[in-house]
């Protein structure tokens, strides 16, 4: 088998076998295959793609390039999530302990923040003590015992994943998506869950710029799932608008106990129930969406979801204490409104890059954070403001990031003379 021979295949959009696609990835990871035939085989997929089979087993393949953890230890129904990513989505700190207090096992390994996107593993080191490398012993003991545990991936996970992601990212070949689908769910499935819900983010703030494309990315996943024996769901949700209010990873996180206490934000709490939701039903609690949502919506107000939550932070090293003792930005600015009206739009991925500017994310894998630092937006998607009302609030440290972020937000939001109708958080639900 000569690669040549695979990529002149694919580039005359033939379908490759499933052995033709082991010999390409163990070629990728064991180093026999020099750099410039993988990307030649890249960009022969992203011109011509792949079906649903042939994205499996590039899936597949990337899975078995590496350790799979398993969590046959793990009494109960074991579930996942997935977010594609956003501005200010905190979800997996709502949604995590919510299903853990429903009696779902929740095992999850989670990414840090690139970009304008935020990492869950970053909120939870803004909490003090909070640990997020468990051993693999660790980590099944706290799900057993407490239903829930978040951990960072570990390095022996999927490396076929990280040599590919490396050169896509080198050579224009990020937006296939066959290659950006195996490449979530090939980390998704090296872990033995029983269900996977995806939040499959579309619009400014996200990868996924429109609704089809979103479409797509959700159908050929939930499809992989399907075809691997994975239980899969996707939710597509609209971030053409920040999620809450809070953009930055202390602020975040206190947004997210404000939810779990019945005092968050309405979109960040709709978000987390529909995921969850879905979770219920799919692993056998709950008979239909509506009971789904109705005994969560109880969870939440009764105190049990809060309760879940400092559980979980306190088997990983923090404790309810802790959570008063999380860092603050010495400084607020706003960010006044140039106009009288409504929120007519929200440039959700300048607000994004606001918060990485002033500190709250990384410009490249290298970057440190500021785990304190982040912006409030105080006005969002319909609401009204007055001329010189603030529209968002920088907490932030140091002055030059404040102006660099303030600028980024210029023209970030549109003030019109009439009332918008904001859509939906949830546009559709993509099931098997």
């Amino acid at each position: 088998m000569r690669t040549v021979d695979l990529i002149l295949k694919k580039k005359a959009g033939q379908k490759l076998t499933r052995e033709e696609i082991d010999f390409l990835i163990g070629g990728t990871v064991g180093g026999s295959i020099p750099d410039y035939q993988i990307s030649a085989f890249l960009m022969a997929v992203c011109f011509r793609g792949m079906d649903e089979e042939e994205t499996t087993d590039l899936t597949r393949a990337m899975r078995d390039s590496g350790q799979i953890v398993r969590l046959e230890g793990i009494r109960g129904v074991k579930i996942d999530k997935h977010s594609t990513g956003g501005v200010g989505d905190k979800t997996t700190l709502v949604a995590g302990p919510l299903a853990a207090a429903c009696g779902l096992k929740v095992a999850k390994m989670s990414g840090r923040g690139l970009g304008h996107t935020g990492g869950t593993l970053d909120k939870m080191e803004s909490i003090p003590g909070v640990r997020i490398d468990l051993t693999q012993e660790e980590f099944v003991r706290q799900v057993n015992e407490h239903g829930i545990a978040v951990i960072g991936q570990t390095g022996d996970l999927v490396p076929a994943d990280k040599k590919l992601y490396a050169m896509r990212d080198a050579t224009g070949t990020v937006d296939s998506i066959p290659l950006i689908a195996a490449s979530i769910m090939s980390k998704k499935l090296a872990v033995l869950n029983d269900v996977l819900v995806l939040d499959v983010k579309f619009g400014k703030g996200a990868f996924m710029q429109t609704l089809e494309l979103g479409r797509q990315l959700a159908r050929s996943m939930v499809d992989i799932g399907r075809g691997m024996g994975l239980s899969t769901a996707a939710l597509l949700t609209d971030m053409d608008r920040p999620l809450g209010r809070a953009v930055g990873n202390a602020m975040e996180v206190r947004e997210a106990i404000d939810c779990l206490k019945g005092k968050g934000p309405s979109d960040l709490e709709e978000l987390a129930v529909a995921i969850c939701a879905e979770h219920l039903v799919m692993g056998g609690v709950a008979a239909d969406r509506e009971a789904a949502s109705k005994l969560l919506k109880q969870k939440l107000a009764s105190g049990e979801a809060y309760a879940k939550f400092v559980e979980f932070i306190t088997a990983q090293g923090g404790s309810e204490k802790a959570l008063d003792d999380m860092p603050r930005a010495p400084h607020e600015h706003a960010f006044p409104s140039p106009d009288s009206g409504y929120v007519g739009a929200i440039d959700c991925l300048a607000v994004g890059h606001a918060a990485m500017l002033l500190g709250a994310g990384r410009e490249t894998k290298e970057s440190t954070i500021d785990h304190a630092v982040g912006l409030l937006v105080d006005k969002r998607l319909g609401d009204p403001v007055e001329r010189g009302e603030p529209l968002v609030r920088l907490h932030y440290a140091d002055a030059r990031r404040r102006d660099a972020a303030a600028a980024a937000l210029a023209g970030a939001f549109r003030i019109d003379s009439a009332r918008p109708s904001p859509g939906p958080v949830v546009h559709e639900v993509i099931r098997p």
